[in-house]
């Protein structure tokens, strides 16, 4: 059981744990632009919900191709060079929005969000399993819920831009575009493409600066070759790694929470908009006569902060369902030192249960507000689950953190399961996914984690060293 008295981390290793932990803010910008991308990029190109779903599947395939090769790699070349290249790639991939936008090809943007979650995919399996032995072993996953809240902090700032600076509010119906020349199609393609251009130019720069400061900064490295010499060889095969049940378990908990978690958030404003339409087109009316009263010299400004149309609306549920998973996070991290994780994930998971049936069953704004409220039981899954996950593989650490990330792909396929449905019938029904997956996590928490008594002592505690 977490002691409520040891410390989340250690006078020593402060700054590098403050530095890492930036590094989640910064994660949290490709993850959730994607759920403004995808209704944006909807209406653009004309796609169904299966194909909008896309863009979580080049997204997170990305995440599941390079997790693997990245671990290897950090192995090689340490923690902190291993990052700076998940940097340098992320950058690249938010640099090819510029000509993605260009081109007015969905199937670019879709190869600039591979390589771009290439890199993160470098970020994520180096930051989550170097978090966890910054400090005492018994706060590993509340360090690693403490650190993964700034990923929330920076979910709700890129949602809230976002959908301020990319969605235009501009949307036509099928018969509306039907009836418009192919010029003025191209043109609409063109105008809604080029809204990405800045954002994503300023994001590049963010990455660049980030990897500046890490290049500069000293971090202590992790020495698993304790580890390996006692587990006489464990980490140099996958079979090692296999051989830990709780960990199996925990990359399938981690592949349905995932899949969930992005399958929602993808849905969310197609969920608003669907559910409850003829409020959207309220709010926004009230929106737009607003803005009328108040032009001025703030008036392109306000443009972009008052929402004045039934998307913009929409994606207020969207921002809220992330401003609740933010709050989790802290509070979670908060009630970790008094209820043991395990027991803490068990409880999450049985409120997302409870607000998915919620959900699907009712109608209008109960039926959005519960979905809104996922975002908080979301929160602490994530990291609790990858803790939980990592426990007693010492040498194995970084192979686990792999198979962990990889896991990811759990976003990729839920969505476009989702969006399969919700093509067939309706979004609401396709909610009954995620719901499935929210059971296998309470399995989890309730016994799955549990590491085999018998495996504990193939690996030695892995142990942090300075770099020379």
């Amino acid at each position: 059981m977490t002691q409520p008295s040891a410390p989340i981390t250690e006078r020593k290793y402060l700054l590098p744990f403050s530095l890492v932990t930036s590094l989640f803010f910064l994660w949290s910008i490709g993850v959730n632009l994607n759920d403004v991308l995808i209704p944006h990029l909807k209406k653009a190109f004309d796609l169904t919900d299966f194909q909008s779903s896309f863009i979580q599947v080049a997204f997170f395939g990305g995440y599941f191709l390079a997790a693997f090769p990245a671990g290897r790699l950090m192995e090689r070349i340490g923690y902190k060079k291993g990052i700076l290249i998940g940097l340098l790639i992320c950058s690249a991939g938010t640099l090819l929005f510029l000509p993605a936008a260009s081109s007015r090809q969905y199937a670019f943007f879709l190869l600039a969000l591979f390589v771009m979650s290439s890199g993160q995919s470098f970020l994520e399996v180096g930051a989550n399993p170097y978090v966890t032995v910054l400090g005492p072993p018994e706060t590993s996953a509340r360090r690693l819920n403490f650190a993964q809240s700034f990923n929330s902090v920076g979910a709700v700032l890129v949602l809230t831009l976002g959908s301020a600076f990319i969605l235009s509010g501009v949307e036509h119906t099928a018969a509306q575009r039907a009836a418009m020349s192919t010029q003025e199609v191209q043109s609409y393609i063109a105008s809604e493409a080029n809204m990405v251009r800045v954002p994503y130019l300023v994001i590049t720069s963010v990455f660049l600066l980030v990897a500046a400061l890490i290049y500069f900064v000293h971090l202590p490295e992790i020495d698993a070759r304790q580890g390996a010499e006692a587990g006489e060889g464990a980490g140099k095969g996958l079979g090692q790694v296999l051989a830990h049940p709780h960990l199996v378990k925990g990359v399938l908990a981690q592949f349905f929470y995932v899949g969930a978690q992005v399958g929602i958030g993808s849905f969310v404003i197609r969920f608003v908009k669907h559910t409850m339409p003829q409020t959207l087109n309220n709010m926004a009316t009230w929106g737009s006569q607003f803005l009328t009263g108040h032009q001025g010299e703030n008036a392109s400004f306000l443009t972009h902060v008052i929402p004045d149309s039934p998307e913009k609306m929409a994606a207020l549920f969207l921002v809220a369902h992330q401003t609740g998973f933010m709050i989790g996070r802290f509070s979670g991290s908060w009630m970790m030192k008094r209820i043991p994780a395990p027991r803490l994930l068990a409880i999450f998971g049985m409120g997302a249960v409870a607000c998915l049936l919620v959900g699907i069953g009712a109608s209008g704004l109960a039926s959005v507000l519960a979905i809104v409220l996922v975002g908080f039981f979301n929160s602490i899954m994530f990291p609790t689950i990858f803790a939980l996950s990592l426990k007693n593989l010492g040498a194995l650490t970084k192979r686990g953190s792999s198979l962990l990330v990889m896991s990811i792909i759990g976003g990729a396929l839920i969505p476009a399961a989702m969006g399969k449905i919700s093509d067939a019938s309706n979004i609401q029904r396709a909610f009954i996914v995620p719901l499935i997956c929210y059971l296998y996590v309470i399995y989890f928490a309730v016994s799955g984690y549990q590491p085999e008594s018998t495996l504990g002592a193939v690996a030695q505690p892995t142990a942090i060293v300075e770099a020379k």
